[in-house]
């Protein structure tokens, strides 16, 4: 997306206000201070069509270390800021599944941990800290790409949970209906944003795919089916349905 995407019509002013005097990256400074870090600024998150010209993503060079392969680093900004994870491969290398109650029914998805160990360790560290908890989803594509985009908890397009990490997964990557992948602001700049691919949809591989729906596809097509407002382009909008997630669970018992 190249500009925010507000949550309601109702409530755009607001956000704009919010946005125009800086108040989520008031915010995110502290998250800069306790990561010891400066935090960078990857910019909005989106996914652009394959052959589309799309905004300039710049990203940046991905960061590892010994004791951080991932690259977990501070950003802003930092919206509902839970901390930034430290990596446990141990805990990393469990399966797991997610659940995602939103009013048009549950969404259950397969976390691939020994595809992108990175990816799914900082999703569900955000879930098991509440951080998608009654957050929406703010985006659906009906044209060129078939996406439904969620994980801002501001609901604008352009939030993030204060620090982001590097990209996986991505040689010979495909996103067929009922992938789950990271949205990104360009290289290495995955956050707390994603989507599911409710159609499939052909997109540079540039999207770090880290899960696989294996329930409620007929929920995604459902929201697919009732549209969206068209206020980004043709084709692309906040969705006509409330998709919220009422609560979204881990579970591990395989």
């Amino acid at each position: 997306m190249r500009t925010p995407r507000f949550t309601s019509r109702s409530g755009r002013l607001a956000v704009a206000a919010a946005l125009l005097f800086g108040l989520t990256v008031t915010v995110a400074g502290a998250a800069g201070a306790s990561g010891g870090a400066e935090p960078v600024r990857p910019g909005p998150a989106t996914v652009v069509a394959e052959g589309s010209a799309g905004p300039a993503l710049a990203g940046h060079a991905a960061t590892t270390t010994a004791t951080d392969p991932c690259g977990y680093v501070p950003a802003v900004p930092a919206d509902n800021f839970k901390g930034i994870p430290q990596f446990d491969a141990k805990k990393a290398a469990e399966p797991y599944t997610v659940t995602f109650h939103t009013p048009e029914g549950d969404i259950t998805v397969k976390a691939l941990t020994a595809a992108a160990p990175c990816t799914t360790y900082s999703f569900r560290y955000l879930i098991e800290r509440g951080y998608y908890d009654k957050t929406h989803c703010h985006r659906l594509t009906t044209q060129r790409l078939w996406v439904l985009q969620c994980g801002d908890p501001t609901g604008t397009g352009s939030g993030g949970p204060g620090y982001s990490f590097n990209d996986e997964n991505l040689t010979g990557a495909t996103y067929p209906a009922g992938t789950v992948a990271m949205a990104n602001a360009g290289p290495n700049t995955n956050g707390s944003q994603f989507f599911f691919t409710w159609k499939d949809t052909k997109l540079r591989p540039d999207y770090t795919p880290f899960g696989v729906v294996v329930g409620g596809m007929d929920v995604l097509q459902k929201i697919a089916a009732d549209g969206e407002d068209d206020q980004n382009s043709a084709g692309d909008g906040y969705p006509n349905d409330w998709v919220q997630f009422h609560n979204v669970r881990i579970h591990t018992h395989w």
